[in-house]
């Protein structure tokens, strides 16, 4: 099973050391035709504009919404929440528009309000460690997305079927429970194909 990190920016060596303490094969995603030989994609964090921006020169915004048409689960961090959102607070234009769910960018503050913490995760036995950075935040979902976490009453985990996104930093972290659950995601969605 082999699965990429999109290497446009963010923490793409850290994202790798998870998948494969998880695994899986993992590869560093600089190409659109590299998408072909993968069963899931994880979107970093980083700057969510920057990233749109690069998407968009490098042919990636098709080429990643036909990936998930197929079924193959996306796993969105931090900034990568945000490039999956439907909507973005404040902002006209959202990226990939994929998983139905409106997010504030930088909701936990600046940098130097950056925090870790625990966070029971439905799906996962253990607590999660989670690193916030600059944090985007899922202020409301539809009705086809499941809340797996919050922090202080706000929604940090969500899915949509083959869509996971998470307002934080599990890779940066020797914690991979949340990169093990998105293997299991990927694991699933090979065999409903087979």
């Amino acid at each position: 099973m082999k699965i990429g990190v999109l290497a446009l920016q963010g923490a793409v060596a850290e994202h790798i050391r998870s998948l494969e303490a998880a695994g899986a094969e993992a590869v560093a995603v600089k190409r659109v035709e590299q998408l072909d030989e993968l069963q899931g994609l994880v979107i970093p964090g980083g700057e969510s504009t920057t990233i749109g921006k690069l998407m968009r020169k490098y042919g990636f915004m098709d080429a990643i919404a036909k990936f998930s048409s197929q079924g193959k689960p996306l796993f969105g961090t931090c900034a990568g929440l945000i490039v999956l959102a439907d909507e973005i607070e404040g902002q006209e234009e959202a990226h990939l528009r994929l998983m139905d769910m409106t997010v504030a960018r930088n909701a936990f503050g600046r940098q130097r309000e950056s925090f870790e913490t625990d966070l029971q995760v439905e799906g996962i036995d253990e607590p999660v460690r989670a690193v916030f950075i600059r944090a985007p935040l899922i202020k409301k979902v539809g009705s086809t997305v499941d809340v797996l976490s919050t922090y202080n009453d706000e929604i940090v985990t969500a899915r949509q079927g083959h869509l996971l996104a998470v307002s934080y930093h599990p890779e940066l972290t020797d914690d991979f429970s949340l990169h093990a659950y998105f293997v299991d995601m990927v694991k699933e969605a090979a065999v409903s194909k087979a």
